[in-house]
């Protein structure tokens, strides 16, 4: 991902796929889901530095596993409360949510790799005993 800070008041569509790395049609897809809301000037499509900051937290929260539909909760209730308490909390609990299915995860994946080297032992053990 590029990490220049533009200096830019909007956007095209091409200048945010090339700066996030992802294509047009990712961009257009957010929108469809009304998480970015470009103007218009006739067929083209106007992004503003909003549109912009909400992409870049679009794809920062699918890298760490949000749903849309959690970022679209989180973007309504910063709507809603430009305060940013009830997002604040709200991403609190995602995040300690996401934490625990991802330690649970670490855990079967632990219990899995352990029943993996037994199965892996029995057949080493089973081959010695065929020499």
């Amino acid at each position: 991902m590029n990490t220049t800070v533009s200096t830019q008041n909007t956007y095209s569509i091409s200048d945010l796929s090339k700066e996030f790395d992802i294509t047009t049609r990712s961009i257009r897809f957010y929108e469809d889901q009304g998480l970015i809301k470009p103007k218009r000037r006739g067929q083209t499509r106007i992004y503003s530095i909003k549109d912009r900051v909400r992409l870049k937290l679009i794809l920062r929260g699918k890298r760490l596993g949000f749903s849309l539909a959690e970022t679209r909760r989180l973007f309504e209730l910063y709507d809603a409360d430009k305060s940013s308490t009830s997002q604040l909390n709200t991403m609190l609990q995602l995040v300690s949510d996401k934490k625990a299915a991802l330690q649970q995860q670490m855990d079967d994946i632990k219990v899995v790799l352990m029943e993996l080297n037994s199965a892996e032992q029995q057949c080493k053990a089973a081959l010695e005993l065929d020499k």
